[in-house]
């Protein structure tokens, strides 16, 4: 595999809604670097965990299932598959039931600790081989890759999150509204921020963008400024481990 221009991590951290996804896609591709979407991996545990007729909400059961689920994900930000065993569940992981449920799931400790472990291992291995990796998340800045050459969080109106994740739930064929999808991501928002384990928080050293009322192109046009201030192209990223 060749090496991209990215050289090191660029974490792209903040809650639901933010553009998110689109934009680590878009950088990933931009700069011919691998892309980790870790919040596929925590619906593809919940999804797992519902298969399994587990309550999200029984903590050892859950760990049980997280320790046995064979789980695949690409890091070619141009084909995105996400795998339970030899089941494609791209689609099936952005359903209402998995997306009620994730929240749960992703604050058992046992299950943070083995994606945790497994994300670590994927931003070594993709960085060996291409030169670097943009990762997206709730805790890449601070938990998963705290030695990231650029750390972004990603924020936005709680009004302006419900109607992208409205408009895409519309896209793709899932029935939804505006006012229903704004308290779920509330809802999402308090569970993820006060959870016991990784709360979703800015890193200290973390670039804010607001991206309210910016279009996808001009969130990338911002974090592309930042990668070439910092010469994260092409040349080593300083002194981090990646």
């Amino acid at each position: 595999m060749e090496l991209g221009e990215l050289r090191g991590v660029i974490a792209l951290d903040g809650p639901s809604g933010t553009g998110k996804s689109t934009v680590a896609r878009r950088l990933a591709t931009l700069l011919s670097a691998g892309y980790l979407d870790t919040g596929a991996m925590y619906r593809s545990v919940t999804l797992a965990v519902l298969r399994a007729g587990v309550d999200p909400a029984d903590e050892s059961e859950v760990a049980r299932v997280a320790e046995d689920v064979d789980l695949g994900i690409s890091t070619d930000p141009r084909h995105q598959e996400v795998r339970l065993g030899n089941d494609d569940v791209g689609a099936e992981i952005r359903g209402q039931e998995v997306t009620l449920a994730v929240s749960a799931v992703s604050a058992v400790p046992r299950v943070r600790e083995l994606l945790r472990d497994r994300q670590v291992r994927i931003i070594d291995e993709v960085c060996a081989q291409q030169g670097g990796i943009v990762v997206e998340g709730r805790d890449i800045g601070t938990v998963i890759a705290p030695d990231a050459g650029l750390k972004v969080f990603l924020t936005a109106s709680s009004d302006a999150r419900a109607l992208r994740r409205t408009n895409q739930d519309t896209a793709e064929g899932r029935s939804s509204t505006v006012d229903a999808t704004k308290l779920d991501v509330e809802r999402r928002d308090r569970l993820d921020s006060s959870r016991a384990a990784s709360p979703l928080q800015p890193a200290d050293d973390a670039v804010w963008l607001d991206t309210t009322h910016l279009d996808i192109t001009g969130v990338i046009d911002q974090i592309m400024a930042i990668v070439d201030e910092r010469d994260l192209r092409g040349m080593a990223a300083g002194p981090s481990r990646w």
